[in-house]
């Protein structure tokens, strides 16, 4: 199929971006067009306007600010992969960015992008939410800012207001004694996940942030996991992982089918084994 028609825009700044969307309300960003472009053609989305916001230069920055990194909407997966940006996760960002779909998608593909899309299936949603970042939206009115897991709040529902748009990422330094893993299971390589596990644990701190993703609600974040621990975060977390308690979160968040649970259990456990090696 071929998308309905609509106009096309391409605005010369942010400020013109945003005077466009608030002007209509139906209109919708394309950057990349790695979400937007299949969803046009398959007319799951026909809007009366496409604005391209992929020539903006004020949403490509990528620089560390004090103890964070802040990255513009349209830094691409590809930019993270090839180290063309600051890292300040120890490596964590450049390793999901360089399995997330394929190199095509890559080039393309913006970090922005995926996370309006909120799709609980992309990377970068998971990712971000354990590595506990937070993002700038923009509109005329002004600037606010939400942690990831109060912006995805359902499946390809995002808490973007009508006239706004993801403006920068922001990801804090990871401490050098804390451990990163992130696993996923897919059916063949380059598709969407449908389990996601990411961890972030330091035992110096006694601290981990838990994520589940790829599920059909917002993904489960656990910032306070020593549940899942026993009770404590300490050096041998690996061996004192409790499935039963991920198993418990997965059923509260709806997950009824037993086979599902046991997929996501298991990937999440693959991450908390990829931590502790």
């Amino acid at each position: 199929m071929k998308p309905a028609p609509f106009f096309y825009e391409r605005p010369r700044d942010l400020n013109a971006a945003l005077a466009m969307l608030a002007a209509n309300g139906s209109a919708k960003i394309i950057a990349g067009g790695q979400s937007l472009g299949p969803m046009l053609n398959l007319r799951l989305v026909q809007p009366e306007l496409v604005v391209d916001i992929s020539g903006l230069a004020d949403l490509k920055r990528a620089e560390i600010c004090g103890d964070e990194l802040v990255l513009g909407a349209l830094v691409t997966h590809a930019d993270i992969e090839d180290g063309r940006t600051p890292d300040v996760t120890c490596g964590a960002m450049r390793g999901v960015a360089a399995n997330i779909a394929y190199r095509a998608v890559r080039n393309r593909g913006t970090i922005g992008g995926s996370l309006s899309h909120a799709d609980p299936a992309a990377d970068w949603v998971s990712a971000l939410a354990a590595l506990g970042a937070r993002l700038t939206l923009r509109s005329l009115a002004g600037a606010r800012t939400l942690a990831i897991e109060a912006f995805v709040v359902g499946a390809l529902e995002s808490a973007l207001q009508a006239g706004e748009i993801v403006e920068a990422i922001h990801v804090p330094a990871r401490a050098g004694s804390a451990h990163w893993g992130y696993a996923k299971s897919c059916r063949k390589t380059g598709e969407f996940a449908h389990a996601i596990g990411a961890v972030l644990v330091d035992p110096a701190a006694a601290t981990a942030r838990i994520v589940i993703g790829a599920i059909d609600t917002p993904p489960i974040v656990v910032t306070d996991a020593g549940e899942l621990f026993g009770g404590r975060v300490a050096a041998d977390y690996k061996q004192r992982f409790d499935a039963r308690v991920a198993d418990i979160l997965l059923v509260k968040a709806g997950i009824g089918d037993a086979v599902q649970r046991h997929i996501h259990v298991s990937v999440l456990k693959r991450a908390v084994h990829e931590a502790a090696a």
